[in-house]
């Protein structure tokens, strides 16, 4: 059995078409591909040092019975079961021996494994990363912290469905965990120092 993971990189719907940018007339945070590949070069990193990878997938049936409330608000049908558009982005291929969790809802735990795959692991700290920072990283984020696990969100490697509201979820996780904020560079030293741990 392997020694304990005391992070946990979480990707979080990191797929071709994100639901906001694909709904007409919702302004989404510019930068999208720089923060892909940012993310794309950390999960390489993560697996150099040994930090296990979780990739989060937002998927609805096509008929939305699995969709719930999510239309009631600014969101349109998105995340479809078939449509190329809710696959995982280029550069982002799982291996066979790490998780692709799926879910129904905004946060990565409601109704998933993800609680016993992190637990599995031994993570203390889940270390997120995706979009968008006002629904899904946000509500993730919450229910980490509800799990009793330490958050930290790469500031420059989430997006948000708008300037005001990435930074208004921002500030929402910082309050629940003062040191929450990070960077991509934060996370790398994190693993690196981790990693003799558990070789």
């Amino acid at each position: 059995m392997n020694a304990p993971a005391p992070y946990a990189l979480v990707v979080v719907d990191v797929q071709k078409g994100e639901s906001v940018s694909d709904t007409p007339g919702i302004p989404t945070t510019p930068g999208r591909a720089e923060r892909i590949q940012r993310i794309v070069e950390l999960v390489a990193y993560a697996r150099e040092q040994g930090t296990p990878v979780i990739f989060i997938q937002e998927v609805h049936k096509p008929s939305l019975v699995d969709i719930g409330r999510e239309l009631d608000g600014a969101e349109g049908p998105h995340c479809i079961e078939g449509d190329p558009a809710t696959e995982l982005v280029d550069g982002l291929d799982p291996r066979p021996d790490e998780f692709v969790i799926r879910k129904r809802r905004y946060s990565a735990f409601f109704g998933t494994e993800l609680d016993l795959v992190l637990r599995a692991y031994g993570t203390k700290t889940v270390l997120l990363v995706g979009g968008l920072t006002d629904v899904c990283i946000h509500y993730t984020a919450v229910d980490a912290h509800q799990h009793d696990y330490f958050v930290r969100v790469a500031t420059d490697a989430v997006g948000g469905s708008s300037v005001e509201a990435h930074e208004a979820a921002l500030k929402a996780i910082e309050y629940l965990q003062r040191d929450a904020l990070v960077t991509v560079e934060d996370f790398k030293r994190a693993m690196a120092e981790a990693a003799p741990a558990r070789a």
